[in-house]
């Protein structure tokens, strides 16, 4: 038998082809890194581990470049800054939780970020420019400040909306003992005449009283019958401060009834009286007043009588002797109506 000879070669054996992947995903690698070069995708980001090498016939992954970490880092970052037009939302760093002081910055970051508001300065107010300054002793300068304010605020008003009136009378009824209004006189807080009529009476005139009143029976002839005449002196009277000398004659025989918060009667101002040196409870009569007060003598007897239009100018001006005192108390102690 031939002796069977077997070449052994127990060395190392020969190394293996690296698999070079798959055909078709190397074809879809090459057209990505193509279309990224030429700026139509972004380049794909890949972890530093897992970016495959062909090293001596393997492939293996080797670590990024930090220059190539630090580009695409800043790249990102621009990015990111292009995206984010509004500067206050862009997001701090990120600061430990439970930590106070990170809690503290990151508001602190958040609120430089706000867009600021531009406040008007406040113009520093004058030392003359103080309305109403504050009372320097307790409340009972405040009522009188107050009260003084409130009168100051009304005396402006008042020339436009005070008149005064005086009415007078002949008898009527039986034996001619009832009072009824045959002229009425008003006038303007400068003493102008607003009104002046003679009226005819509702009933039958028994006592013309021209003593007194000045009315004539030729007098009656053309005169404003009552009605009429009182509408007429109502729409004057309506809202305004009326002055008179024992006015509640004249409103009688008006039938009508004003308010008293807007009733000023001379007959019963202690202010006149005082000044006039009589008793403060006293009723004087306008004649007096006017006499002592006016100097001037009013109502003087005779066969003419009484003048209502010169009565009532009296009466306003034996008012304005202590309107402002008069008012003044009215507003600390007003009339109830």
């Amino acid at each position: 038998m031939s002796t069977l000879l077997l070449n052994l070669d127990f060395g190392e054996p020969p190394p293996k082809k690296a698999l070079e992947g798959n055909a078709k995903h190397r074809k879809f690698v090459k057209k990505r890194r193509l279309l990224e070069r030429k700026g139509f995708l972004n380049k794909k980001k890949q972890p530093p581990s897992k970016v495959p090498k062909l090293v001596d016939g393997t492939w293996k992954a080797t670590p990024l470049p930090k220059k190539t970490t630090a580009a695409s880092s800043s790249g990102s970052e621009q990015s990111l800054d292009k995206k984010a037009a509004v500067p206050w939302l862009t997001p701090a760093p990120s600061q430990k939780a439970g930590s106070v002081v990170a809690k503290v910055d990151l508001l602190g970051e958040f609120q430089s970020a706000l867009p600021k508001i531009k406040s008007h300065p406040t113009r520093p107010q004058k030392k003359g420019s103080q309305k109403n300054p504050p009372p320097k002793n307790g409340p009972q300068n405040s009522t009188q400040t107050h009260s003084e304010n409130k009168y100051s605020g009304a005396s402006q008003k008042i020339p436009g909306k005070m008149v005064a009136i005086d009415c007078e009378m002949v008898g009527t009824g039986p034996k001619g003992h009832v009072s009824s209004l045959a002229r009425c006189s008003i006038v303007s807080y400068d003493g102008d005449v607003l009104y002046d009529e003679y009226i005819l009476p509702p009933c039958h005139i028994v006592d013309y009283r021209t003593r007194w009143s000045g009315i004539r029976k030729q007098h009656m002839v053309n005169a404003t019958p009552f009605k009429i005449a009182r509408n007429q002196i109502l729409k004057i009277l309506t809202g305004k401060i009326v002055v008179g000398h024992a006015i509640h004659n004249d409103f009688k025989a008006l039938q009508y009834v004003h308010p008293k918060s807007l009733t000023r009667d001379t007959s019963h101002i202690p202010l006149l009286n005082r000044k006039a040196d009589c008793p403060e409870n006293a009723t004087m009569s306008l004649k007096s007043l006017t006499k002592k007060l006016l100097n001037r003598d009013i109502q003087v007897a005779g066969k003419s009588g009484h003048s209502s239009v010169e009565d009532a100018q009296a009466t306003m001006e034996l008012y304005k002797l202590v309107e402002v005192e008069w008012e003044q108390h009215l507003a600390q102690n007003p009339p109830k109506d």
